[in-house]
């Protein structure tokens, strides 16, 4: 069971950032289709049948290590990022990641570096304060000869107000405190700690088929369930062998 608040303290954290004007984009597909696309060692969790995949634009901005300022541009940045939610053998629940894109090439190296899907994309926000509409556009960019012409999102959101009681779906698809990734032939988990996300009602328009086929994934079906957060203070520790 997710829940609101991290089960743990990240006490060392090797990573401190701030992920701002966030919006979940939400689609329930088929658990086999999902359970198909990931790694040994992990399992999709379904909802009353069904697995979630969620795409999710936002800014990354501050991002340092402890002890040392943020770099004025460097450490500031739009971010897409396409995931689903599973768990290891012993239970612990987290994020796998099937692509994240991002316009910074020195992190894009870092990060791939320890088993990270980081693509190399062009992506631009603009926000309407105080919050009311936000629009995300992105486009893959080519790496090392590989082309992707044609990926990308596009969403127009309209933010509504604070939900003051999230119900479990929510909760369970927004509060969630270790992200997998696969390195050297072995399943690893990240900890991540942040206060509980402030979410609210929102309605997008969006184009997301693109970027989810060039995930492995059919092209969703239906509207999308929306919630948008202003954003979350984040401690990452760091990675450890899961399970």
């Amino acid at each position: 069971m997710s829940t609101e608040v991290a089960p743990h303290r990240v006490g060392v954290p090797v990573n401190l950032h701030v992920w701002e004007d966030l919006t979940f984009l939400h689609w329930s597909y088929p658990a086999d289709v999902v359970q198909a696309l990931l790694p040994p060692g992990l399992t999709v969790q379904a909802y009353e049948g069904r697995a979630w995949v969620g795409v999710t634009p936002f800014r990354m901005r501050d991002v340092r290590v402890p002890g040392l300022p943020a770099v004025p541009h460097l450490s500031t940045f739009p971010e897409v990022n396409v995931r689903t939610y599973t768990r290891t053998p012993d239970g612990t629940a987290g994020i796998w990641f099937f692509s994240l894109e991002c316009p910074r090439l020195p992190f894009i190296a870092a990060l791939r570096a320890l088993g990270l899907p980081y693509r190399w994309a062009d992506i631009a926000m603009a926000t309407d304060r105080p919050g009311s509409r936000v629009a995300y556009r992105s486009a893959r960019r080519p790496l090392g000869g590989r082309g992707d012409t044609g990926v990308g999102l596009r969403a127009q959101v309209e933010v509504g107000p604070r939900i003051t009681a999230p119900g479990e779906l929510a909760v369970a698809l927004t509060a969630r405190w270790w992200a997998f990734s696969r390195r050297a032939d072995r399943l690893w988990r990240v900890p991540a700690e942040h206060e509980p996300w402030p979410l609210h009602e929102a309605t997008a328009r969006v184009d997301a088929d693109s970027l989810l086929r060039a995930c492995g994934l059919p092209a969703p079906t239906g509207r999308p369930m929306v919630h948008f957060s202003p954003g979350v203070h984040v401690r990452l520790g760091p990675p450890r062998p899961a399970g």
